[in-house]
């Protein structure tokens, strides 16, 4: 019961003496002890239940061999590349390229989400909602070719043979063999340690909405207009796609991005190349607005640099299509109530959580 808490035929002798052993698979892990500890999450009072697999509970011991795996180059094919590489924490654990960069130097073809409170997203994951849940989603960046371009075969032996991961592995998991250490394991404790980042509830947004401070007049009109609370502002549509705590609805939509006259016209099918039905092409995730001052460039292909571009693109009603979300029209927004929005929209800033060491590099 865990305890609670939160060539040459002749070779000179000389040079095979110098020669060194290759690694050995440690094998017998038994002796370590295996008394993995309950991890209990600090989650902000506001925030929804986190929903955990009963087949991979968190653990003190599961989450840091997470931690270091999220940031350790030896998932890619050539050690350059790590989670973290297209998931920085200073970026709000996304980076600041329109598509992200793999090992070859390729660009992928979509932004890099931010991983903030992703462990509240259940309704698939990434762009499209491909990935059912954040144990499949580790899996794939591996053997992704344009991603760290490895396979699994070689990620796992090269863990077999660390000097420290088998233990690791041992005090999380349980194995009693170096040889048990496997991509289901792998991928487990990746998804563990991704459950645990998460904002810090400290952003002047819920500061506000708890009464300790009051926003100024520009940020006060935003927020009347990003939640249409007043009759006496524009309805600026946004709080129905990103609305409570985590400032989204965990659903897909057509905001207009692409001018589609046939569904199959769009560059990028979307959420449509997943569930297969045509009216699902061109939809893509509304991505939480939590620290969105920090995640350019925007868009799942990351085609707007500023915020200031995204309220212009909203205002102006965007594309047609025949599934174009019917909260996409030109609404007209004037020039200052568009500064009103844009201050309100960075009262989502917090970067208290970058003071967390726990979901920093154990690197540096």
């Amino acid at each position: 019961m865990r305890k609670k808490y939160f060539a040459f035929l002749l070779i000179p002798f000389s040079l095979l003496a110098c020669k060194e052993d290759p690694p050995e698979v440690q094998g017998d892990l038994i002796d370590i002890p295996y008394t993995p500890v309950d991890f209990v999450p600090e989650i902000p009072a506001s925030f929804p239940m986190l929903e955990v697999p009963p087949d991979n509970p968190l653990t003190v011991e599961g989450v840091e061999l997470g931690r270091r795996l999220f940031y350790d180059p030896i998932l890619s094919a050539d050690g350059s590349l790590s989670c973290s590489s297209c998931h920085k924490p200073e970026f709000g654990f996304s980076d600041p390229f329109p598509t992200s960069i793999g090992v070859d130097g390729v660009a992928g073809t979509r932004s890099s989400m931010s991983l903030l409170n992703v462990g509240f997203f259940y309704n698939g994951l990434a762009w499209d909602g491909i990935h059912p849940s954040l144990e499949a989603q580790a899996s794939e960046p591996v053997v992704n070719p344009v991603e760290l371009h490895e396979n699994w075969d070689n990620v796992v032996e090269k863990l077999r043979l660390h000097p420290d991961y088998p233990e690791r592995f041992r005090k999380a998991f349980g194995i009693e063999d170096s040889s048990e250490i496997s991509e289901e394991l792998a991928t487990k404790a990746i998804a563990q340690f991704e459950r645990t980042i998460i904002s810090g509830g400290n952003s002047r947004y819920d500061k506000a909405l708890r009464g300790e401070i009051f926003f100024t007049d520009a940020e006060a009109n935003g927020y009347d207009m990003f939640f249409d609370i007043s009759p006496d502002m524009p309805d600026a549509e946004c709080g129905h796609c990103h609305t409570g705590p985590l400032l989204s609805v965990n659903d897909y939509f057509n905001n207009g991005l692409d001018e589609a006259l046939d569904l199959n016209d769009f560059p990028d099918l979307g959420r449509g190349a997943v569930t297969g039905s045509i009216f699902d092409n061109g939809k893509f995730r509304a991505p939480t607005l939590r620290n969105i001052a920090l995640t350019a460039p925007y868009m799942h292909d990351g085609r707007f640099q500023t915020l200031e571009e995204v309220i212009d693109h909203y205002d102006s009603g965007g594309h047609y299509a025949d599934n174009l979300d019917p909260l996409i029209y030109n609404i007209g927004l004037t020039e200052d109530q568009k500064a009103d929005l844009l201050a309100f929209l960075l009262t989502f800033t917090d970067t208290t959580y970058l003071q967390n060491e726990a979901l920093l590099s154990p690197f540096e």
